[in-house]
């Protein structure tokens, strides 16, 4: 019998070039929000996509059970425009481009595009990591199979009466974020998760736009907690940030292992059950699994289940070769690309990034431990002390981030000025 870890590496190691073009990959999630402060209207939202493919050069992918379009693709660019979820949330998903700027174009074009029509009906895209009116909100899943599985699935905690669990299970319906994949090579993947992994913090500081509105929560950066302190997080492996810089490839692959399986496909029927570790997977005798219309049954786990496996790390290792950057909420427009222009520009400078997290004292002061400095740098308020401490690393990332995009020379370092600003605001309020 093959083992999980092994498995795992043919998912996630052997799609990865030995010298791959740098390619950037942005997707893109925006809550639609009915300005009148009342729930979004869903009809609308699905009238949209209608609209987009009845009068520009869309075709349909994708439809729900209703036979509403879900999934569009432009035809020229390969983009897709689709339902994140629930009805509530769109996003943009780009192809592949050598620089930010094609994708900057492509997305002004599709605002240019979908707002007018949104605020025609009061409506409009807004830059937030969480919807305004989530509470009002119909936060049903978009009527396909993934989606209504994975809202089930994560409803299982409700069941649970375990205090570990938030308890807002159907918060997948109303968070958004800014994802950016980048090429990585065999001989530098392994370095770039555990790079990017430290960095977790000062992005929390940059990056912050998830308040959980009408709430107690002292987070700016409320996303970490919906994702961990969820049925995602029932094993700490399968999300979040990294606790450890890993040593080698085996290391990372069995660190890998402790991650979750909680679905499998038999014949056309999605199933979802309580989260296994991939590494107890196989030898589990029965499941116990649950379909989208309420049967239960009784499964035997199989290799071919590796193939729908996917964790919810910060920095993730996908199928084609990348690493995906999950960890940002979405930003507000005039900020669109600073995270993707950070995590390539640092990419791109990798050395000089390595040199700056080994010399910094900053990690020590806080003992390696990389999922509190995460949290502690989510809060609405930071202390004066701590931020002393995080600023003079923020700085020497965001100028490491700048060198990285200047020696490309398309000029998208101008991506990172909103960061620069907030950086300056941060040194400002210590004077």
């Amino acid at each position: 019998m093959t083992t999980a870890k092994e498995l795992l590496k043919q998912r996630y190691y052997e799609p990865i070039k030995e010298q791959p073009e740098l390619f950037v990959g942005i997707e893109l999630e925006y809550p639609v929000v009915n300005l009148s402060g009342n729930a979004t209207d869903v009809s609308l939202t699905k009238q949209l996509l209608v609209y987009l493919l009845d009068n520009f050069d869309f075709q349909a992918d994708k439809y729900d059970s209703d036979n509403n379009p879900i999934q569009l693709i432009d035809k020229a660019s390969g983009d897709m425009i689709l339902f994140e979820v629930s009805y509530n949330t769109i996003e943009f998903a780009f192809t592949k481009a050598e620089r930010i700027s094609e994708v900057e174009e492509r997305l002004d074009t599709y605002l240019s595009i979908i707002q007018p029509y949104l605020q025609n009906h009061n409506h409009e895209l807004q830059g937030w990591g969480v919807n305004p009116n989530w509470a009002k909100n119909d936060n049903r899943p978009v009527k396909s199979p993934r989606y209504e599985m994975l809202m089930d699935f994560l409803e299982l905690s409700k069941a649970k009466n375990d205090p570990f669990f938030h308890d807002y299970p159907e918060y997948a319906s109303f968070i958004c974020g800014s994802q950016v994949q980048l090429d990585v090579s065999k001989t530098s993947y392994l370095r770039v998760l555990n790079a990017f992994n430290q960095i977790e913090g000062p992005k929390a500081v940059l990056l912050a736009n998830s308040e959980f509105w009408d709430s107690d929560w002292d987070l700016a950066l409320s996303r970490d907690v919906f994702w961990e302190n969820s049925m995602h997080g029932v094993f700490e492996e399968n999300a979040g940030v990294f606790p450890k810089v890993f040593k080698n490839e085996d290391d990372y692959f069995s660190y890998l292992s402790e991650s979750a399986i909680f679905t499998a496909k038999r014949g056309d029927e999605i199933y979802y059950f309580e989260p296994i570790r991939a590494k107890d997977y196989l030898s589990t005798p029965s499941i116990k699994a649950h379909s989208i219309r309420g049967e239960v049954v009784t499964i035997e786990p199989s290799e071919e289940d590796f193939k729908t496996h996917r964790s919810y790390q910060f920095q993730d290792l996908t199928t084609r070769g990348t690493i995906e950057f999950r960890s940002v909420c979405t930003q507000p427009f005039s900020s669109t690309f600073a995270p993707a222009a950070f995590h390539l520009g640092l990419l791109v400078n990798l050395v000089n990034l390595e040199n700056i997290l080994n010399d910094s004292p900053f990690f020590e002061a806080f003992d390696y431990d990389y999922p509190r400095i995460r949290r502690l740098f989510s809060k609405k308020d930071i202390s004066a002390t701590d931020l002393k401490m995080i600023l003079p690393l923020t700085e020497s990332l965001l100028s490491c981030a700048e060198d990285g995009l200047k020696s490309r020379g398309f000029g998208e370092e101008v991506y990172l000025a909103p960061l620069r600003e907030k950086l300056d605001r941060l040194n400002k309020s210590l004077d």
